[in-house]
């Protein structure tokens, strides 16, 4: 469920990072004041608590109606729900360090907010059900060992194509990047590109690459995990595809949208599964699913595994209450969890006994996209921080758009992120 909201030419990875990032590395700053909307809390005396609700504004129809129908149904407290369009990362930010900010939001975790003390831990919501969530998702949402977010929505991203157009070029599905850099040349005609991975080039695919190649963003004892001579191939692999002329520039919207394949301007499209119900309308079982490849036979398919998480903020007037309703509506409404993942776009609901049961995800591009995610999925470390993530993106940029050497921006990259790790880990 991406925001379909212009995203100031950040890659969904960096928005989603950023969406979360921004609000702790914020909490280094001066706290702000004013109003940001959230209604007093209540409850102390033993009447009802109000609480405020805080999404970022999503671009699906009817996910602004769903969450206002969800925060009506619950009746232990009074919900109030802030639809939150524009910047909504730099809006939770400011808001975060006041006192007026909201009571539950959903976010990425990145471990500032966990050391600014800016959400509380929310192990006891799911220790009974714990093992019904993916381990990468609990991963993502954990520091130190204790988790301190639920996660609402899996976004799997991954290739998409036309089986017809590989089948008329007399292509197979690409399994390996030279593969795929060999595909998008042979698709491409006068009319057509071959792929579509975003007006700036191919960002976004600088995680699932580093993947492929058998890397990390960071190791398990967090070190930089991309400075080796595989990773350097891989992003050098990723200015190949850029150079190879195949790849579709300038698109009227951006990789979060499905316009460029579904239009025909590109025969294969890096896009998350929320896009498969219009890809599906328009080309039905015409449409395949790949991961990004892997780099060669040492390495490993990848596939981004992203999403939206709920936390409980650590300032809220009344935690209790609201940790109360990130229970009820993230762990114990299993209908208004499959509703919120099923019917606006596509998205794997995070509790397996759900996805495992989920009708509109058991056959085609849609079940194909579960396998593979299940197989291939990666998470986000909530080590890395936004600094850190700009200065990789820094790195991608000058590489795949201007053939610099990817050992020396490697270099300048990992000279970045090691002063973080310092700062966050001594």
């Amino acid at each position: 469920m991406p925001a379909r909201i212009p995203s100031a030419g950040l890659s969904r990875r960096e928005l989603l990072m950023r969406t979360g990032g921004l609000a702790a590395l914020a909490a280094f700053t001066a706290a702000c004041g004013g109003n940001t909307g959230r209604p007093s809390s209540g409850g102390g005396d033993g009447s009802k608590a109000t609480l405020s609700q805080w999404y970022h504004q999503y671009g699906e129809a009817g996910t602004k109606e769903a969450a206002l129908k969800y925060a009506k149904a619950y009746t232990d407290a009074t919900v109030g729900v802030q639809w939150t369009p524009g910047d909504y990362g730099s809006k939770l930010s400011a808001a975060l360090l006041s006192n007026k900010g909201p009571d539950v939001f959903e976010s990425q975790l990145n471990i500032a907010m966990v050391k600014s003390g800016q959400v509380v831990p929310l192990d006891d919501l799911i220790a009974d059900v714990k093992d019904d969530f993916a381990e990468g998702d609990l991963a993502t949402n954990t520091v130190d060992g204790k988790v301190y977010g639920i996660r609402m929505i899996v976004d799997p991203q991954v290739i998409y194509y036309r089986k017809s157009l590989l089948e008329k070029a007399g292509i197979k599905p690409p399994e390996t990047v030279d593969d795929l850099i060999n595909a998008a040349k042979g698709l491409t005609t006068d009319k057509m590109k071959g792929i579509f991975v975003g007006n700036d080039g191919g960002i976004a695919l600088g995680g699932p690459a580093l993947w492929s190649s058998g890397g990390a963003y960071l190791t398990e004892d967090n070190k930089p995990g991309f400075t080796n001579d595989r990773a350097a191939q891989a992003f050098g692999k990723l200015h190949e595809l850029y150079a190879s002329k195949s790849v579709l520039l300038g698109s009227p919207t951006d990789w979060t949208d499905p316009s460029a394949i579904v239009q025909g301007l590109a025969a294969m499209q890096w896009i998350g599964m929320w896009a498969l119900p219009a890809m599906q309308k328009a080309f039905g079982d015409d449409l395949g699913v790949i991961p990004f490849p892997t780099l060669d036979d040492q390495g490993k398919a990848a596939v981004y595994s992203g999403g939206w998480t709920q936390f409980v903020s650590a300032k809220s007037q009344n935690v209790d209450a609201a940790k109360k309703l990130v229970k009820w509506l993230w762990v114990e409404k299993a209908d208004f969890q499959e509703d919120w993942c099923l019917n606006y776009g596509f998205h794997i609901p995070p509790r397996k006994s759900l996805a495992a049961k989920a009708a509109k995800l058991q056959s085609g591009a849609a079940a194909e996209t579960v396998r593979l995610t299940q197989e291939f999925g990666r998470t986000d470390n909530p080590a890395w921080t936004p600094k850190m993530s700009t200065a990789y993106n820094d790195m991608l940029t000058n590489v795949i758009r201007k053939g610099a050497d990817p050992g020396g921006e490697i270099t300048k990259a990992e000279k970045t992120v090691s002063t973080e790790l310092s700062r966050l880990f001594g």
